[in-house]
């Protein structure tokens, strides 16, 4: 007869990716002619779950290499952003789930122009969001009889009292 047991255990129970884009903008002391290259680094982030929402705080730096005076010299702008993000979770949540945040897309610059002296650029990054809480697991059980092999001790030379005197030599070609 077949019955079901139920395991309780964390699992992922449910799943977010959301891709964020930001406009930034600043300007330099310089005025810039050209930008040569621009990249992201130093990418920190942290993420809590507020009921139905996945927060997420981080910071990162950006880097603009440019030139400026006609084309003559080049330079090297950091400027530090911090962001605070929001991804809704699309999962029924009840208040003792965890929350893991991962970074599918390292914070990318897009897009780079210089306008009016300014420049203005965007950044993209992509999160994902596993929503982790307890669930339960149904599984069939068979109620039956253990199917376990027994074993027997074999006994020991000592104990088969086997009388060595008495063996017939002769016993295979006797009973051929």
């Amino acid at each position: 007869m077949t019955s079901y047991k139920e395991i309780v255990t964390k699992a992922i129970i449910g799943k977010t990716k959301k891709t964020i884009n930001a406009d930034y903008e600043f300007s330099i002391d310089q005025k810039p002619d050209t930008i040569l290259g621009c990249w992201v680094i130093n990418h920190h982030f942290k993420g809590s779950l507020n009921n139905k929402e996945a927060l997420i705080s981080g910071d990162f730096d950006i880097n603009v290499w440019y030139s400026y005076d006609n084309d003559t010299k080049t330079a090297v702008y950091t400027q530090n952003y911090s962001y605070n993000d929001t991804i809704q979770i699309n999962a029924k949540v009840s208040g003792n789930e965890e929350i893991a945040v991962n970074c599918l897309k390292q914070p990318t610059v897009l897009d780079v122009k210089i306008n009016d002296g300014l420049v203005k650029l965007k950044v993209e990054k992509i999160f994902g969001v596993e929503l982790i809480g307890n669930t339960t697991v149904k599984v069939a059980s068979l109620d039956e009889v253990e199917d376990y092999e027994e074993v027997f001790d074999s006994p020991k030379d000592e104990e088969l009292n086997i009388n060595v005197d008495n063996i017939n030599e002769n016993y295979i070609a006797v009973n051929k």
